[in-house]
């Protein structure tokens, strides 16, 4: 069940370097939102909060409420983890896990949450290869090295990883950075298949990649250097392309700066 993102009022540090401020927007379920600007603005600081991984740096602490239907991510309480399990992420380079096959690549978080029936893995395996379109692709070789995949591949696996577990949110952080073209393509039909079933967020530095696969641009900037990053713009893909409110906006897309 795709879920509905609230970020209400949120600024983002890591110690004392405030990194992100004051940003608020909705992300409705089965939709895919794109996060552009410049770097440094802050994009994937907010991808990262929305499922609490920026965590992971130390000294990294959130004001404001990230919302999921409502419930609040950051109230006291609430697991980490368990927020992972809802809000699944793809980074921006392939990272199978190197010492496992493509079968335990995808079963991993699986079997981290406790499954241990072979049957239920055997099945979650493959309808989470069917689901990222690897399937065909892989099906004869499922014992071999997911390191062995070519890049393309190697991305599609993460996504099964990440879907395998059955979220209800997808981040993608960069996901066709380190691709070809062939494979960004790939990537790129794949996730306008995954919004059917999830609420999909993405980084992108590529402006013709969040035209095409997103309903939902937001863009970033900083007010000046030093200054945390911030929401500019948020509106549908087709207005901030054609037709966006701010200056800013048109001379980031239109290439005048950034």
């Amino acid at each position: 069940m795709a879920k509905r993102i609230d970020v209400n009022n949120v600024d983002i540090f890591y110690g004392n370097f405030h990194a992100v401020a004051e940003v608020s927007m909705t992300v409705e379920p089965r939709t895919v939102t794109s996060f552009i600007g410049p770097s440094g603005c802050g994009k994937s600081t907010l991808l990262r909060t929305l499922n609490r991984m920026h965590e992971v740096i130390p000294g990294a602490h959130v004001k404001g409420s990230v919302q999921l239907d409502g419930t609040d991510l950051y109230a006291p309480g609430v697991d980490p983890v368990a927020v992972r399990r809802v809000v699944g992420m793809v980074f921006q380079r392939p990272n199978p896990f190197p010492s496992m096959s493509i079968f335990d690549n995808v079963a991993a978080g699986l079997r981290l949450n406790g499954v241990k029936n072979k049957g239920v893995l055997t099945e979650a395996v493959e309808r989470s290869l069917v689901a990222a379109n690897l399937w065909n692709e892989v099906k004869d070789r499922l014992g071999k090295a997911g390191i062995g995949l070519s890049g393309g591949q190697q991305q599609r696996l993460c996504i099964a990883r990440a879907i395998a577990v059955e979220p209800q949110v997808i981040l993608m952080d960069e996901p066709c950075s380190a691709l070809d073209p062939i494979s960004t393509l790939a990537i790129e039909d794949l996730i306008g298949e995954l919004k059917e079933k999830y609420t999909v967020v993405i980084v992108t530095h590529n402006m013709q990649q969040a035209a095409r696969v997103s309903d939902q641009t937001a863009f970033f900037n900083l007010a000046a250097q030093g200054k945390p990053g911030k929401l500019i713009e948020i509106g549908s893909t087709e207005k901030i392309f054609s037709n966006p409110d701010e200056k800013a906006t048109e001379d980031y897309i239109t290439g005048r700066f950034g």
